[in-house]
């Protein structure tokens, strides 16, 4: 049996935050606000496997007005609702993912992100697709004010 799910994400730049993309550090001059790390592209591959498990958003199991999760790592965030995918019997069958940004240029960092992903979702780095694209400076992303991510996972039952 197949599950599909998709997700989707943004963050705002903001003055004096790490940013964090895919669950490595990337030199910038700014970083992404959020409640917790404000890494979008693991913000929206956690919902992408969420929804194909029909367990909501990472809002419902993160909300953003419990202290807890107050600068969460979200490679931790990840962790967690994988384990909640592979206790219900789930493997990743493949992940792409498209990171939205004018800049920073991510073409030196879509290795790392690759296999930081692989390692969160106890896969291959062959079965993580991480690709980047510009909006032309069109939109929020083109005037840099934030960072936009899209996922699409498929889950696989052991």
């Amino acid at each position: 049996m197949f599950r599909v799910g998709q997700g989707y994400d943004v963050h705002a730049f903001a003055e004096g935050r790490k940013l964090i993309l895919g669950g490595i550090e990337i030199p910038h001059d700014r970083g992404l606000l959020g409640h917790s790390d404000a890494d979008v592209l693991l913000h929206t591959i956690t919902d992408a496997a969420l929804g194909a498990i029909g367990e909501g958003d990472i809002g419902r199991h993160f909300p953003d007005t419990d202290a807890e999760w107050k600068d969460a790592d979200s490679a931790k965030l990840l962790q967690y609702i994988w384990k909640i995918v592979e206790d219900k019997g789930y493997a990743l069958g493949n992940v792409d993912a498209t990171i939205i940004a004018q800049r920073p240029k991510m073409a030196p960092y879509i290795e790392p992100m690759k296999n930081r992903i692989a390692e969160l979702l106890n896969a291959e780095p062959s079965q993580v697709n991480v690709k980047a694209t510009t909006t032309e400076k069109l939109g929020f992303t083109g005037r840099e004010e934030g960072i936009a991510a899209l996922a699409t996972i498929l889950l696989i039952k052991k």
